[in-house]
């Protein structure tokens, strides 16, 4: 027997541990820009300024304000004009747009870089505005409210339709526009007491509008007219021109993203061809927003359906819901999120509190009462779901016009001062599992886990009405840890049971943001944020 022992096999070493990926810092998005920011073509300079501490405060991208050439030097860039000068050429009136030169745009992106900021561009594609000369063209009026509704016959009318762009002649595109490349116009100079009227344009190489609602929004009957000289996407030089105009811009600027404006009211067959052509020829990876300012959720979702969800829109459903719960007394604070795009769709929701379409005076100002602004940028920054992103005006504060001043240069009211701290608490410590404590209507909160890597936690308390206090488990892992507001709001010390759990508070119509006092990171909430971006010399 002794002949045939063998002895025994070593047992097998332990199969090695999956290797943890880390746990990346959170994106936050800020748009970097209001409707009346001063027209003196300095502000690229003064963001490049600003780079620095926005990168240190956890902003990942700017947004920034629409850069190709617009009607006038003192235009946001809505009113476009030439897709391909992006403040190169002396068009109208100037070679800077409102914002600054093309130098200055790309010594921003450069800046960005460094700092590890991207850029996303605010891409206008629906129409034309500015143009160089008039063409005749046949055309029907339409009824405003049901654009399908033709309310005259065919006539002639004298359009501005003919764009030449003779300031940058044939540099980047030789492309030249003329009525035949648009479906739709708003005046006639035969008959400029009808401003504002509607024309359809008619004609053997126009195709009138785009089908609706399967490639633009229903509402008005057909939704592709929007403002100024409508583009035809169904005609191919369009097509061809914009979408070499797409790749021209991706190896002109080192952008990572794009916010396409107006996408209810152009060609969604087009923008899949677009989106198409920049995964195709440059990689996936772009972050793609489209602005679909709907309150209607259902129509939100259909549209990113259509668009494969590769698309993000904003939360237009959260910013009214921010402002039903900012004007209204004690409202249910439980029920913020019912029927949003966050609580729908979470990957593709970009959140926020407001924008320059909505902000005062604007013709979507949605009304958010000022008490609830550090709320709603809590429940966008400190969460789990969402894209958040920080408005330039709240950030440092809103130049809009007022009697006295009609076109201040420096800001007429101030800013969230609070918001660079919920930046950093969202920088070092939103991260992980969220439970949720939405148990009562006028206060609520939640508690951030934490990663392995990443294994610092918040507790976040808020209330409508008076002061407010929830009780919360963040772990019993947090035995005799001691936290404070890293707001810096409250000044108690609270002490984590022996059970995980404490009380934390918050005052009335206020908000806590609750950390254990030797969390990584706290020292940053010493800094001092610079709001005043409008007294750094941008003089060059």
């Amino acid at each position: 027997m002794g002949d045939n022992f063998q002895t025994p096999s070593p047992a097998p070493a332990p199969a090695p541990e999956p290797q943890q990926e880390p746990t990346p810092q959170n994106a936050s998005l800020l748009q970097a820009f209001e409707w009346y920011i001063p027209p003196d073509h300095a502000h690229f300079l003064r963001l490049s300024f600003q780079i620095p501490q926005l990168s240190q405060h956890g902003i990942s991208s700017l947004w920034i304000p629409p850069s190709c050439r617009a009607t006038s030097p003192q235009s946001n860039g809505y009113d476009i004009y030439d897709l391909y000068d992006l403040g190169e050429f002396d068009q109208k009136g100037s070679v800077a747009t409102k914002w600054g030169t093309k130098a200055q745009l790309l010594e921003l992106a450069q800046k960005g870089k460094e700092y590890g900021v991207g850029l996303y561009w605010d891409a206008v594609l629906n129409h034309r505005f500015g143009a160089d000369h008039r063409e005749k063209c046949k055309a029907v009026e339409v009824d405003a409210n049901d654009r399908r509704v033709r309310v005259s016959g065919e006539y002639e009318i004298d359009a501005w339709v003919g764009f030449d762009f003779p300031g940058r002649g044939d540099q980047y595109s030789k492309m030249k526009y003329h009525w035949y490349h648009f479906s739709g116009i708003d005046f006639n100079a035969d008959d400029p007491g009808k401003a504002g009227t509607i024309y359809q344009i008619i004609g053997e190489q126009s195709q009138g509008w785009a089908k609706s609602p399967e490639d633009v929004d229903g509402e008005k009957g057909n939704y592709d007219y929007l403002m100024g000289c409508d583009l035809d996407y169904s005609h191919p030089e369009v097509e061809e021109d914009v979408l070499n105009w797409g790749r021209w811009l991706a190896k002109e600027v080192p952008i990572k993203g794009i916010r396409f404006d107006a996408v209810k009211h152009f060609s969604e067959s087009f923008l899949r061809k677009f989106v198409k052509m920049l995964d195709g020829e440059f990689g996936e990876g772009w972050f793609l927003v489209g602005e679909f300012w709907k309150d209607s959720l259902q129509s939100m979702t259909d549209y990113l359906a259509r668009m494969d969800h590769k698309f993000s829109l904003f939360d237009a459903p959260l910013v009214y819901n921010f402002s039903e719960i900012s004007t209204s007394v004690s409202a249910d604070l439980r029920r913020v999120f019912d029927n949003t795009l966050v609580q729908k769709a979470p990957v593709c929701a970009v959140t926020l509190v407001q924008n320059h379409d909505t902000q005062p005076l604007q013709a979507l100002a949605v009304p958010i009462t000022p008490w609830f602004f550090p709320l709603g940028y809590s429940l966008i920054l400190l969460r789990e779901a969402g894209y958040p992103c920080v408005f330039y005006g709240d950030l440092y504060g809103l130049c809009t016009p007022t009697p006295d001043s009609p076109s201040p240069t420096t800001p007429t009211s101030g800013p969230v001062t609070i918001i660079p701290k919920l930046l950093l608490a969202r920088k070092l410590y939103a991260y992980g599992p969220q439970t949720d404590y939405f148990d009562y209507p006028t206060c609520v909160g939640w508690v951030r886990h934490g990663t392995w890597d990443r294994k610092d936690k918040c507790a976040v308390v808020m209330s409508n009405a008076g002061e407010g206090w929830k009780r919360m488990l963040v772990g019993v892992e947090c035995t005799g840890q001691r936290w404070t507001d890293v707001l810096g709001w409250r000044k108690e010390v609270v002490t984590v049971g022996e059970d995980g759990w404490a009380e934390f508070r918050c005052g009335g119509c206020s908000v806590g943001v609750w950390v254990w006092e030797g969390a990584k990171g706290r020292e940053e909430f010493e800094t001092q944020f610079d709001f005043d971006i409008y007294a750094v010399s941008t003089n060059k």
